[in-house]
Parts: C-alpha cells; structure tokens; sequence
C-alpha cells in the first residue's frame, strides 16, 4: 500500500471510530422500534382543527398534538378528568391526573402517588414552552404484553382491526372528537426474508473470495453506497418536539455521505486494479452499513416500517445493510489478502530498474 493510501485509510477508520461512538441516525429517530406487526391510524378529527395535527407515532404506542393556533387543545385523562393544556403558552400537564403517572409506562406498569385523584381540583405543572406534546396514550396501542389479540391468535395469517378508539378533546369551548383504530397484519415469511439476507452476504464475500478482479467487489460497494443512502433519505418524520423532518434527515445524511465517499473511493480503486485498497475501503464500508443498519433490523421480521417512502425499498435498504455489512468485512479481507502480492508486484514492475 502506498504512503497516501495508508494515509488515507487512517482518517477514514478515525470517521469510523467517531461515528461509531456518536451513535447511529436510526430510521426510529427518537427512540423505539423500526418495525411492529401493529399499526395505529387517526382516521378522523370532527369538527376540524385547522392549525391542529393530531398524529400517531410509533405503531399506535404514542399521541402526539400539534397545536399552532391561539386556543388550547384541552385533553383529558382515563376517567375524564382535565390532564393536558396544549395552546400558546405551552403544555401543561395535571399533577393531580392519574394519566400523569399511568402514561409513564408503556403497559401502565406503575405505582400512583397518593395525591393522584381524578376528582381533586387540578395542579397545572407547565412541561414544555412549545405548543407540543406527545405521550402513551393506552386508549390506542394493545396493553397486554406478550399476548396476541384474541382474533389474531385465532387466525394470524390475515390482517385484522383490533379496535377502533375514539378521544375526546376540547379546542377552546367546542367539543372535538379524534377517531382512529388499531390493525395487525401477519409478518413477512421468514422462510423467504433470511435466505435472502444470507446471500446478500454471500455476494461480496464470493466477490473478495473468487473474482478474478477487484471490480465485482467495487459495484457491491456502489450497491452499498445506495442504500444507505436511501435509508437516510427515507427518514421518517420523528415526534415534533424532537426534531424537524429537514433535520433529522440531516443527520442521517452525514453517516450516509460518509458510507458514499467510502464506496466510491473503494470502486475507483477497483477501476484503477488496485485490489487491496478495493479490499480495505470494503472492511471500513461494512461497519458502517453495520452501525446504520443494525438499530433498523426489526424490520426484517415485522409487517409495518417506520419509513418516509415504500415500506418494500425500505425493508431491503436495512436488508442490504445488515447482509452487506458482514459481508463486505469478510470479502475485504480475502481481497486484501489475494491481490496485495498483486498490487506490491505491479509497484515493483512501475519502478526503474538500474543499468550497469
């Protein structure tokens, strides 16, 4: 290997290590799984609220308002009782409200201190300056961990509605009612998604293995470089009160830009017949598909994806991530192996040969 291309590698395994340690831009920005069989809708606001978005996140686990009018958004808690202020001046949350300490948990798992009482006169405790507030709210996922609903256990090849829930809301004086429902529909067939995962894999490790060239590995790069790239771009919208769409696209970019530039000096190198390069450029892509795609793996065995474009280009974007990643360390290092003597011959040969 030459002084620059060793230099050269070196900043690139420093970018790796940085990035390695600030963590992955997942495709669940904020927290959560990529993946569930759930799925939650808000399929109605009546009246409407123009200025107001009430959405579900996370499969139905959590509510979320938006409200950028200048009338609150009042919410009440499980026994009707007043728990959130969402309006100009911020949210404000009641102390007194057994949905105060019940919605900390995502199964409702906790114990209520003594003053929570759905009866007493409300303690407003402010929680945000910003008119936005999401929380679980248990009136739209399935509480009982670990247990399919009863139509589901009954016949979980189909998709069913496990329940339609309805919240009422109170913008200003009028009265609003939010109508959503909760679906699950059958995961995708193992038997087809892990074979296709192995010989993803497959592929760049015959590349580093067997080609006779160092070019096959340096397309499976570019191939790489694709799809981490679209897993970036395709970052869902994450909850309002943590970060802007344009954001947090953003920050899934600087990894991807970096997983690119990986890719396309790892494919120049192959273009250029230097194979061991081509090889150690493929080690350091993989870990980065490793890191990018290793917190989205769920999605691999769950019916619904967190994803801003088809869930289908996003299942295979973390499917080529996960396979990739693996595979292209241990492609790498056979390339590295079988044309550095290559490599090292071909410098020999470019060097003036002394005469007499």
């Amino acid at each position: 290997m030459s002084r620059a291309g060793a230099r050269l590698l070196i900043v690139l395994l420093g970018v790796l290590a940085t990035l390695a340690v600030a963590g992955p831009a997942s495709a669940h920005v904020g927290g959560g799984v990529a993946g569930s069989d759930f799925d939650g809708k808000v399929r109605s606001v009546t009246p409407a609220m123009p200025g107001v978005t009430v959405r579900v996140l996370q499969f139905g686990d959590d509510l979320e308002i938006v409200n950028r009018t200048a009338t609150e958004v009042q919410v009440p808690g499980y026994f009707d009782e007043p728990y959130l202020r969402i309006g100009p001046s911020g949210v404000w949350r009641n102390t007194r409200s057994p949905a105060t300490y019940i919605n900390l948990d995502r199964f409702g798992r906790v114990q209520l201190p003594a003053d929570a009482d759905a009866q007493a006169a409300p303690n407003w405790e402010q929680v945000s300056t910003e008119p936005v507030y999401a929380w679980h709210d248990h009136r739209t996922h399935w509480m009982t961990q670990g247990l399919l609903p009863p139509a589901v256990a009954a016949d979980p090849t189909v998709p069913h509605t496990v329940f339609v829930w309805k919240i009422a809301l109170r913008h200003g004086d009028s009265p609003v009612t939010v109508t959503g429902e909760l679906t699950w529909s059958p995961p995708p067939n193992p038997g087809l998604v892990w074979p296709s995962v192995v010989v993803l894999a497959l592929l760049p490790v015959a590349a580093g293995l067997f080609a006779r060239t160092a070019r096959p590995l340096g397309v499976l790069l570019l191939v790489g470089a694709a799809a981490v790239l679209w897993h970036a771009v395709v970052t869902p919208a994450p909850p309002a009160n943590v970060s802007s769409h344009a954001g947090a696209i953003t920050a899934a970019l600087f990894p991807a830009l970096t997983a690119v530039l990986v890719a396309g000096l790892g494919f120049r190198s192959s273009l250029r017949g230097r194979g061991a390069m081509t090889g150690l450029l493929a080690v350091v892509l993989g870990w980065l598909l490793l890191v990018e795609g290793l917190p989205d793996v769920d999605v691999l065995w769950s019916a619904h994806v967190l994803s801003a474009g088809p869930e289908l280009q996003a299942r295979l974007a973390v499917a080529v991530l996960v396979a990739f990643g693996p595979g292209l360390v241990v492609g790498g290092i056979a390339a590295v192996r079988r044309f550095r003597e290559v490599d090292v011959g071909r410098t020999h040969a470019d060097q003036p040969v002394p005469v007499g």
